[in-house]
């Protein structure tokens, strides 16, 4: 279980990280190694997916929920926006959903 933790969030920091540096060149006017290393990471985000035991549905399905939580965060730390309640409500519902649809016992 921590292990797909630790891959999932790995997947989403690349994922997360990659797309905002695609951002910041294309939004913000940062110059085009920005795009470059976000193109990069953004590949690396697809191969962390890869490591995950479950088959693609029941991974991307599942990491969903955490991509939605990992967001949030990155928003809060890294832009300055401060996540309302609703905010915070949402991703939990979103990360109990990624639980059950990834580590729910299965017969």
């Amino acid at each position: 279980m921590i292990q797909a933790l630790f891959i999932f969030i790995l997947a989403g920091l690349c994922e997360i990280g990659g797309g905002y540096l695609v951002w910041l060149w294309l939004r913000e006017d940062r110059p085009p190694i920005y795009g470059v290393a976000g193109g990069i990471i953004l590949v690396l985000y697809g191969v962390v997916a890869t490591f995950q035991p479950a088959g693609f549905g029941r991974v991307y399905a599942a990491y969903g929920g955490i991509f939605i939580a990992l967001s949030v965060l990155w928003a809060w730390w890294v832009d300055g926006f401060k996540p309302d309640r609703y905010d915070l409500l949402g991703a939990a519902v979103a990360l109990i959903g990624a639980g059950i649809i990834f580590f729910a016992p299965r017969s």
